[in-house]
């Protein structure tokens, strides 16, 4: 074997190597804007979670902002509210699951398991019917002190839990927690 040719099999090695190398930045360069494209926009990124200021909710009162493109029921409950969706039994419940995702999934649908804080003074659930998307009137309508939709004739309690009419399903409660004493943040 000559000199000559043992630079021959390095010069031909090399060749192979910064071909591969050019053929892998050359694909990659070309996938990454196909890949990246799947990420969620600017806009869609903000809006994955908004903070609310409650300070100025008074007591027997409620507050209803946008998020996610759906109103949300922000209430602050008074005793009374809270004492009357506290004393109903859940076996008697159309839907005794609490369809909130900030705890267990098949946790019963008791008002402290619906209620964002420990006290149970504050609500907030998504105002969506869950029979066909109306949104319901709220501030003690319908036959149980909470929500009706009048569309349909769904009756909700003081716990947003459907008590009575076509809905399936209790108002479902959006992922959310208290940041300080007064802003509650969703998302």
């Amino acid at each position: 074997m000559s000199h000559a040719e043992d630079h021959e099999g390095t010069r031909r090695d090399f060749l192979y190597y910064a071909t591969a190398g050019a053929g892998a930045v050359a694909t990659g360069a070309a996938v990454w804007p196909l890949v990246n494209q799947m990420n969620p926009s600017a806009d869609v990124q903000a809006l994955s979670s908004i903070r609310v200021d409650v300070s100025g909710v008074a007591e027997g009162s409620q507050l209803s902002v946008k998020f996610l493109g759906k109103p949300v029921f922000i209430r602050r409950r008074t005793a009374e509210e809270i004492e009357a969706a506290r004393s109903v039994d859940v076996d008697s419940l159309p839907d005794p699951i609490a369809q909130n995702p900030n705890i267990d999934g098949n946790a019963p649908a008791t008002d402290e398991n619906r209620a964002l804080d420990e006290n149970g003074e504050w609500l907030v659930m998504i105002g969506v019917c869950t029979h066909l998307g109306c949104v319901p009137i709220g501030n003690g309508a319908g036959e149980f002190g909470g929500w009706f939709c009048p569309c349909h004739g769904s009756h909700y309690d003081q716990a947003g839990r459907i008590r009575k009419g076509p809905a399936p399903r209790n108002l479902d409660i959006p992922v959310a927690e208290f940041v300080d004493e007064t802003t509650i943040k969703l998302g």
